[in-house]
């Protein structure tokens, strides 16, 4: 199974159960069309953590019905994460969304051992990562590209993570053996190029099988491989590059977050492309999108939790 465009994404999650995702800091007008946006669609009904005064008023002035959501007032200097993820770890949500707050404090009570979200897996070693979803003009398929928003530097076992992280996730989407390709600025392993030499290293573990501590089975891992012959086959076979996934590959690991950043900005500016994002990782999947994200971006990052959601034990649907 592959999704062609985030329109299957969506029916896919009209599917099944509607879940229930929390909004940390609901005080954000974008994130308040995308969530009622997703109640009206049947994908998700919205918990709003924050400021009830402030948020009842933006709802008011979005003109949407206050009955449709229920809201968890968060007194003010309080962390509306902290009591977010209370709501998770009670079981009356399924996921986390980004709402007018930093990162760092959203995801600071979701690695707090003591609330158990975080997952303790040795073949990704707790690793938390962000994969970004594209729907690239031109393309048959939605794209994903990990890590561009969370792991700055990573090195051989972090990517390993990274692969691990995503290829649960693919798998959980229905993808039965994900395509993953190892980006680098070259096609060859040369030594003074590290990057080179962890894809070569990771495409060797998934080769061998590994699974365990390297967690690279279940997939294909292809690398070191350039952008333009992992998306074009006939660009790999003029350049004699010899692999019948060229073209064809499901998710995109850069080797660092300012590559990572760079290209997924370079295809939503640039070549007009949708995107969803994700941090996953933990027991639960996070909407985390940037500040200048538009509402239909977050609501399509929603509809990628609400598909994923199910991968993990803990949460309640309704």
């Amino acid at each position: 199974m592959e999704y062609k465009n985030f329109d299957e994404l969506v029916e896919k999650a009209r599917s099944i159960p509607r879940r229930r995702g929390i909004v940390a800091g609901a005080e954000d007008e974008h994130v308040l069309e995308a969530v009622f946006e997703a109640k009206a669609k049947g994908i998700a009904f919205p918990l709003l953590a924050g400021d009830k005064t402030r948020i009842l008023s933006s709802i008011e002035s979005l003109g949407f019905d206050a009955g449709d959501c229920e809201i968890v007032d968060v007194p003010a200097g309080e962390n509306p994460a902290r009591r977010a993820v209370e709501v998770i770890v009670e079981g009356k949500a399924d996921f986390l969304i980004k709402g007018q707050i930093d990162t760092k404090d959203l995801l600071k009570p979701v690695v707090d051992r003591k609330n158990g979200l975080h997952l303790d897996r040795p073949d990704a070693k707790g690793l938390m990562s962000h994969l970004a979803f594209f729907q690239i003009p031109g393309e048959r398929k939605l794209i994903s590209v990990t890590d561009g928003g969370m792991v700055v530097y990573p090195d051989l076992e972090m990517k390993k993570g990274i692969i691990v992280n995503a290829v649960e996730i693919f798998r959980k989407m229905g993808y039965k053996n994900p395509k993953v390709a190892v980006l680098c600025a070259v096609e060859k392993l040369n030594e003074k190029m590290r990057e080179t030499v962890d894809a070569h290293e990771l495409a060797e573990a998934n080769a061998r099988g590994e699974a365990g501590a390297g967690g690279l089975s279940g997939c294909v891992v292809v690398g070191p491989i350039s952008y333009d012959v992992a998306m074009r086959a006939e660009i790999a076979e003029l350049k004699g590059y010899k692999n019948p996934h060229c073209g064809d590959f499901d998710v995109l690991v850069v080797p660092n977050m300012t590559a990572g950043n760079l290209l997924g900005k370079s295809l939503t500016i640039s070549a007009g492309a949708r995107m969803a994002g994700i941090v996953v990782g933990a027991k639960i999947p996070i909407v985390v999108t940037s500040r200048g994200s538009t509402a239909e971006e977050k609501f399509n990052s929603i509809a990628l939790c609400a598909v994923t959601a199910g991968a993990y034990s803990g949460g309640a649907s309704q």
